[in-house]
């Protein structure tokens, strides 16, 4: 166990991120500093762009970061969201391989987080458990975006929606553009799809809000199977 005396913030970080305990007594000692600073956000900043060097490690605090892939139509796939306790491929990968990122990063909500310098981060990832680490979360990351690409290629889009409603709760606080970017598509035929649902008695439109009145229907149909 790692005998630093930690500061409030290598606290946090040690009960979200347990392989840092195991990290060297002096190298929390950075995290706020300038080779790791403490940043807060509020909702909708950009944390990080497509096609650009990567500025650091994200090791999420509080709150969430959309991490999406963009097209020259404006469009975007939203690839996954990274929240406390959890790895960013894009990061990660852009930082192995010294190339550019490959999708952009912006914080869902108030986000809270410490970023390591690409200099800090190539030494923390010298260290093997946490090294082991990043490289168990990046496999599942990278299971999950198989798993969104196989939904893209081979799911219609009224699966694929079904999916998104379902584990949700029964009221859901979601705008129909919001679901679009999940989606990747555009808010006009998520309405529509909507609508459809409603119409079946599945789901209850409101302001902002989408009631599910029946989830074993959304449920079949995400499976693929014949709605009742």
């Amino acid at each position: 166990m790692n005998d630093s005396i930690d500061t409030p913030l290598a606290q946090r970080l040690r009960t979200l991120y347990p392989a840092l305990d195991t990290l060297p007594a002096d190298w929390l000692s950075t995290a706020g500093g300038p080779r790791c600073p403490h940043v807060q956000v509020s909702g909708g900043t950009v944390l990080f762009e497509e096609a650009a060097p990567c500025g650091g490690f994200p090791l999420v605090l509080a709150g969430e970061v959309r991490v999406a892939r963009g097209a020259p139509n404006g469009r975007a796939l939203e690839l996954y969201r990274v929240g406390p306790g959890e790895v960013c491929v894009a990061s990660t990968s852009c930082l192995f391989g010294r190339g550019l990122l490959v999708a952009h990063g912006i914080a869902a909500v108030a986000t809270e987080l410490v970023v390591l310098s690409p200099t800090e981060f190539e030494r923390w990832v010298s260290h093997e458990p946490f090294r082991r680490f990043v490289f168990g979360n990046f496999a599942d990351r990278l299971a999950d975006l198989m798993s969104l690409v196989e939904a893209v290629a081979f799911q219609r889009l009224d699966q694929r929606l079904a999916s998104a409603l379902l584990g949700r709760g029964q009221q859901i606080e979601l705008t129909h553009q919001v679901l679009a970017d999940e989606l990747g598509t555009v808010r006009e035929i998520v309405t529509r799809l909507l609508r459809r649902f409603e119409r079946s008695g599945w789901i209850a439109l409101g302001r902002q809000r989408i009631e599910v009145l029946d989830a074993p229907a959304l449920r079949a149909l995400a499976e693929g199977q014949s709605a009742r």
